[in-house]
């Protein structure tokens, strides 16, 4: 039933802009429609670690959008809705990505609804995005977002930066996969057994502030959030017993990349404090492109980083003292081909995570990407890892806009 008064009041709010741009009608509307539908299968080569795991995942997912502009483009609604079918049934799942009305205005920008915002310039773990919960049944590497209510206001100068605020009356749960379901714990975790720190619960008014500039080839930028974590916080007692809860927290964080030449240095760190947890975690590392080689367009890049995390086992990204080594390899031609390749390598442990992620545009309106993922020697010691080491997977896609 809460559930329902958030959608109520943006769709309020997506009818009230709607009839706005009916008024506005002689200023020039343009609208714009995308379908997307994509197969998918999942192939886990090894058979699961827990009971009721299975080894073929097809799926189908169906993404609409929609955007809608006036007021010669400084005033629009916008929509992006995601559906996916699946045989885990945590994994059908539905979600409004955005739904938001943005109106811009001299050196100012106004967005009311549901959005994504993306922090971090590091390739191998984003520390510092933290505004969107993440998908947790989408994907594996944390890379999908579900929409986040909030009022953002960005005020734009040349002098001394951006400055953006977030007002973030909501709180959305992780869901994570179901008994069917791969690269899931042992034991099986309902969202709605996970509760919260705050009295307040999921309608705790969050907020988060961000600053971003340049200084020649320094991209920097500073951002605080305070409000329920995105993260679950997992405590263990004497008797073996878990006991699950969002924590109130502050975490600050910094983000900085140096482009020189064709190097790109990149940090993003943070601290975190809440009642029940404080600690420092970062990711570091660069980038070096080698680009048109022979003269046909083909760029090469290189990239190498280091994870570190304070909480050490506890951290849910299982990212405590790792390096990434990896290449991104893109074509730049006309069915936009593109490659990424990488390893994670555990410092103390034996435990590494290999990857690869291809796409390539098939005509006009087809689009075919290829996943694996290879959990590699993982050491029984690993608190987080060892729930997966069974789980290595082969995943295609074949997708089709309208």
């Amino acid at each position: 039933m809460k559930n329902n008064k958030i959608l109520v009041f943006f769709f309020s709010l997506f009818c009230t802009v709607s009839g706005i741009a009916q008024k506005e009608e002689e200023k020039k509307i343009s609208q714009e429609f995308e379908f997307e539908i994509a197969a998918e299968y999942r192939y886990f080569i090894d058979e699961g670690q827990f009971n009721g795991q299975e080894n073929h995942y097809p799926s189908v997912s169906f993404q609409p959008e929609y955007a809608l502009d006036w007021n010669k483009g400084y005033e629009s609604v916008n929509f992006k809705g995601f559906l996916r079918l699946d045989k885990d049934k945590e994994r059908t799942h539905w979600d409004i990505r955005e739904l938001y009305y943005q109106k811009a205005k001299g050196n100012w920008e106004l967005n009311i609804g549901f959005k994504k915002v993306y922090w971090g310039v590091t390739e191998s773990n984003h520390l510092v995005d933290i505004v969107n919960q993440t998908d947790a049944v989408e994907t594996f590497d944390g890379e999908e977002k579900l929409g986040q209510p909030m009022v953002q206001f960005s005020w734009i100068t040349n002098k001394i930066g951006t400055f953006d605020f977030y007002y973030l009356p909501y709180h959305r749960k992780r869901t994570f996969p179901g008994e069917k379901g791969r690269t899931r714990f042992g034991v099986v975790i309902d969202k709605d057994d996970i509760a919260y720190e705050s009295g307040a619960q999921e309608w705790r008014q969050d907020m988060a502030v961000r600053w971003k500039h340049y200084f020649g080839i320094f991209d920097v930028a500073f951002s605080h959030f305070y409000g329920n974590g995105r993260e679950p916080l997992f405590v263990f007692d004497n008797l073996g017993n878990i006991n699950s809860f969002y924590p109130v927290i502050n975490q600050t964080g910094i983000e900085v990349q140096v482009t020189h030449s064709a190097f790109l240095w990149k940090l993003e760190s943070i601290y975190r404090n809440a009642k029940a947890q404080k600690f420092i975690a970062l990711a570091a590392g660069l980038e070096y492109t080698f680009s048109n080689i022979n003269g046909n367009g083909l760029d090469i890049g290189v990239l190498g980083e280091y994870l570190y995390d304070e909480r050490d086992e506890l951290a849910l990204s299982a990212l405590q003292n790792d390096v990434f080594f990896g290449s991104r390899i893109a074509f730049n031609d006309t069915q936009d081909t593109s490659i990424l390749i990488g390893g994670i390598f555990d410092i103390e442990k034996s435990s590494k995570i290999f990857s690869i992620e291809a796409s390539r545009r098939i005509a006009n309106s087809w689009t075919a990407e290829v996943e694996a993922r290879i959990f590699n020697d993982v050491d029984t010691n690993e608190l987080i890892l060892s729930n997966f080491k069974n789980d290595s997977f082969l995943r295609l896609s074949i997708s089709k806009f309208f």
